[in-house]
């Protein structure tokens, strides 16, 4: 089973003959995701690989091919027109790659997107996979996946592809890897996709990783400590980062003491995680909890 995109996903790709749209939206087919539309202003009428109607609004896409899910490759600056002409469409998930979005844009579309009941994941994020269903929805390379019982849910894209390949090349599988954005302000956080795994029947841990910069951990640990049926496995980045600096992501800042990642470790720990020094362990921690 999987969370959020699975087999009866069907994708449309904004921005999908652009030169990330279109390199990205190859890589989703390839991967066995039902791509079943793009949608790219001046250019509709188009065709992509030779099969996929490329629309000039994400409406009459949706109405034509009947697309539940959006995977954005526009430009920062156009990013809030596109998510909210998504939801308008009656989108269900929206995935924003971009980075560099304002935080206001992204305040608005997310006021606007809970009266439409769509989801965003992002912005700023790699996107997600679910290795089972054959569905990926973003930029993370599908190779090094395989089906299985492990969830896993991050702020940061690389660190999740780091944990992926440490897993696979364990036999662990995951069921689905969801790359929640580094943004301060993002659209589903660490409690939104754990309440979705904890319903999951067929995930049997996860694996959160996180960072320096605001509390959402805090929140994370809390709701794990409070309501999470599962074992969880954490890691923190930016253990060595100076106060008042930010760190590859907007969000990634101390800005206080409860922004730090050891108040971050502690309160993980506190709550029953299984907190990791080192994303190197990562792999080794997990199958260690699961008894292999």
């Amino acid at each position: 089973m999987s969370i959020l995109v699975n087999e009866d996903t069907r994708l449309v790709v904004q921005g999908i003959t652009g030169r990330e749209g279109s390199f990205h939206a190859m890589r989703c087919i390839e991967y066995g995701t039902k791509v079943v539309a793009g949608v790219t202003p001046g250019r509709g009428g188009r065709v992509f690989n030779d099969g996929i109607p490329v629309f000039e609004a994400v409406e009459r896409a949706v109405k034509e091919t009947g697309a539940n899910t959006s995977l954005l490759f526009v430009p920062a600056p156009f990013a809030q027109d596109a998510m909210l002409e998504a939801a308008e469409a009656g989108v269900e998930v929206i995935v924003c790659i971009a980075e560099g979005v304002p935080v206001l844009d992204s305040a608005r579309v997310l006021r606007y997107l809970h009266s439409r009941g769509s989801r965003l994941i992002g912005p700023n994020c790699p996107g997600l996979i679910s290795p089972g269903a054959k569905c990926k929805v973003g930029i993370m390379p599908g190779a090094i996946h395989k089906p299985g019982r492990v969830g896993v849910v991050s702020r940061s894209g690389t660190l999740t592809y780091e944990a992926v390949s440490q897993l696979s090349a364990l036999g662990i599988g995951q069921s689905t890897c969801v790359g929640i954005g580094g943004d301060p302000l993002i659209g589903t956080n660490f409690v939104d996709v754990l309440a979705l795994f904890d319903k999951d029947p067929e995930t049997d841990l996860v694996v959160l990783i996180g960072e320096i910069g605001g509390a959402m951990e805090q929140e994370a640990a809390q709701y794990i400590k409070e309501s999470f049926s599962k074992p969880v496995v954490s890691f923190i980045a930016g253990a060595t980062a100076p106060p008042g600096k930010r760190m590859g992501h907007a969000g990634a800042i101390i800005t206080g003491a409860a922004a730090t990642a050891e108040a971050k470790n502690v309160a993980l720990k506190e709550a029953g995680a299984h907190v990791v020094p080192s994303p190197g362990a990562i792999g080794a921690t997990v199958k260690s909890v699961l008894g292999r």
